[in-house]
């Protein structure tokens, strides 16, 4: 059993089309693992979404993906949206 906290993933827009699903529970220490998990149980499709995605981290924008995430952390993920 992981030791990794519990992260509470929100998917928008086309990445929720990707994941097919609204949101999920993974594990992960950091946003990299977070990213690398939902990757691997998503495939290729919501990979793509997710180069290009935008994460926000209890609602802050996060550019570092190596930083510790704490247990009940929300990520939402956010792909480029269309239009203006």
């Amino acid at each position: 059993m992981s030791d990794d906290p519990m992260i509470l993933v929100r998917y928008f827009a086309g990445a929720r089309a990707a994941a097919g699903c609204p949101e999920e529970k993974v594990t992960g220490a950091t946003l990299e693992s977070v990213i690398a998990t939902i990757s691997q149980r998503h495939g290729e499709r919501l990979a793509t979404v997710l180069a290009a995605s935008t994460f926000l981290v209890d609602g802050l924008a996060n550019h570092d993906r190596s930083a510790t995430l704490p247990a009940g952390t929300t990520v939402d993920v956010l792909p480029p949206f269309a239009g203006g």
